[in-house]
């Protein structure tokens, strides 16, 4: 399977009319063959359009059908084998150990729609007996959940697999039935033809309509907005900035018909350390801190940004443990030019902030990510709303709490957040206890002694939070309930057995629960 450099329009490869763009390896800092190609407005139509006509057949087909498919979408990555990692690894600068991971990872989510599929909960039926003897009459309603229509879907920078082509959001959408249109990130496009290429045959080989998936190339922000301007797009995923977010969401609004943005963009990933915690372990939570922030360069969406604890002797030993470790770390590749700018520009500012001070910063190296640490009181924190900005790399910055009170105030003038991390001991479950309401308006997953960075592919995880976390904190990209973006309910009122859904009818409900004149229970 080789890379061409071509978008893939319903299953057809054909290069783009516009502008021309290179993939770059961040680790030598050299540009790589062969040239790739921005798709013009009329590929743009052409896709979408395809998955409009793809719409309805794909989302009739069992869910047996759509579970054949995402295990064979996974087959088809691994049958890619060393050729996937070692381009993964030239476009991105990560380790073969993390690839090889990402690729395990990002067949288990496959893996987890299709068990979801075939355990059948997922369209949520619902069904109210008729009563005719009642006055009024109650008909018989039925209801269920159908998927929305063609996703329009954005590959991240930071997960060239997982995030990506057949990333999280992918398979949530083709679980619900929803075909796919997926704009390539330029960071890493030769592997996302690869993979790209790896759905198309696994189309083939299930015999599904190729409309199901397109995967679209270029550069520039125009053509991801002309894709969620289209009209046969019905939802988004998105995972990036929060400038490139919110530019999408404002797309979306303006539409004639608005669609929902379902855009995961900016979080700093509170850490708290509770007294006890620090006074039993505070060795050894840095030492486990700084792996955290350093890992893959920083350049995760869970990085601990932000620190915060109670002044004491205690939190000075956390300190010096961890800026002694910090100041060992050698500094590494960041994805692109541009993601290594914007990170040097981030840990500048904070080094010039006022009434901030750098407690550790390692010498820059170009196109690499410099470990930094800073440090100010909760007093500075809460009276400069700028120091919550994101800084996407191994940077942290430590807020100094003058009590408990005073961390639970900083938590509350926080904006929402991906996670949030209590390290603690028995001795601090009261205070703990105390912040916990708050942690749950902020944040979408809570974590204790652990850290953040690493997300679980499991039916119970979310990766979501308020805004500007994400778009929309009902939802997460990743488990099982990330379908439910995906869909929508539709009710059949009296229809006939034989015009109802086939998983609507009498004969395949027997199992399913139903609700008689108020009264829960199994037909």
């Amino acid at each position: 399977m080789n890379i061409t450099g071509e978008a893939l329009i319903g299953g057809i490869a054909e290069k783009g009319s516009g502008n021309s763009f290179l993939a770059f390896d961040p680790a030598k800092m050299l540009s790589m063959a062969p040239a790739f190609y921005t798709v013009d407005k009329q590929q743009i139509d052409t896709a979408c359009s395809m998955a409009q006509a793809a719409f309805d057949p794909f989302r009739a087909c069992t869910g047996e059908q759509r579970a054949v498919l995402l295990e064979t979408i996974g087959q088809q990555i691994m049958a890619l084998g060393d050729r996937l990692i070692e381009r993964a690894m030239a476009e991105t600068g990560l380790l073969r150990g993390r690839l090889e991971s990402e690729r395990g990872r990002t067949i288990s989510q496959l893996q987890l729609f299709a068990d979801l599929l075939r355990e059948g909960s997922w369209p949520d039926i619902r069904i109210d007996s008729a009563l005719p003897e009642r006055q009024p009459p109650r008909p018989d309603l039925r209801m269920q959940l159908i998927g929305l229509g063609p996703v329009a879907v954005f590959a991240a920078s930071n997960f060239p697999l997982a995030f990506s082509v057949a990333g999280g959001d992918t398979a949530a959408a083709f679980a619900a039935g929803c075909p796919v249109v997926l704009k390539v990130h330029p960071a890493h496009p030769g592997t996302s033809e690869l993979v790209g290429r790896a759905i198309v045959k696994a189309l083939q080989l299930c015999g599904l309509p190729a409309g199901v998936f397109s995967l679209l190339t270029g550069t520039g922000n125009e053509i991801g907005q002309e894709l969620v301007r289209h009209p046969a797009i019905q939802a988004v995923g998105f995972t990036g900035s929060r400038f490139g977010g919110l530019a999408l969401m404002a797309v979306a609004a303006a539409r004639p018909q608005p669609i929902p943005v379902y855009a995961e963009m900016s979080s700093i990933n509170p850490l708290f350390l509770f007294p006890q915690a620090l006074a039993q372990r505070a060795e050894e939570i840095a030492k486990d801190f700084v792996t955290s922030l350093t890992l893959g360069a920083g350049q995760f969406c869970t990085n601990p940004g932000l620190v915060l604890a109670v002044d004491g002797p205690d939190l000075d030993r956390f300190v010096k443990s961890a800026t002694q470790i910090i100041s060992g770390v050698s500094p590494a590749p960041m994805l692109t030019p541009g993601i290594a700018a914007n990170y040097q520009h981030g840990v500048e500012a904070l080094a010039d902030a006022e009434e901030v001070n750098t407690l550790v910063k390692v010498d820059v190296e170009e196109g690499k990510a410099n470990p930094a640490m800073f440090v100010t009181s909760a007093d500075t924190f809460l009276s400069r709303h700028a120091l919550q900005n994101e800084v996407f790399g191994p940077t942290s910055l430590l807020v100094v709490c003058r009590d408990v009170d005073q961390m639970r105030a900083v938590t509350e003038a926080l904006e929402g957040q991906l996670t949030a991390t209590i390290q603690i001991e028995e001795a601090d479950f009261e205070q703990a206890s105390a912040l916990l309401p708050v942690l749950e308006r902020k944040v979408g997953r809570i974590l204790s002694n652990g850290f953040p960075t690493g997300v679980e592919v499991a039916t119970a995880m979310v990766h979501g939070g308020p805004f500007p976390a994400t778009a929309d904190g009902r939802s997460t990209s990743v488990g099982t309930a990330s379908i439910h973006r995906f869909l929508r309910p539709v009710c059949y009122q009296n229809l006939p057995q034989a015009l109802l859904p086939v998983g609507l009818r009498d004969d395949n409900v027997a199992n399913i629960w139903r609700r008689h004149d108020g009264v829960m229970g199994k037909k």
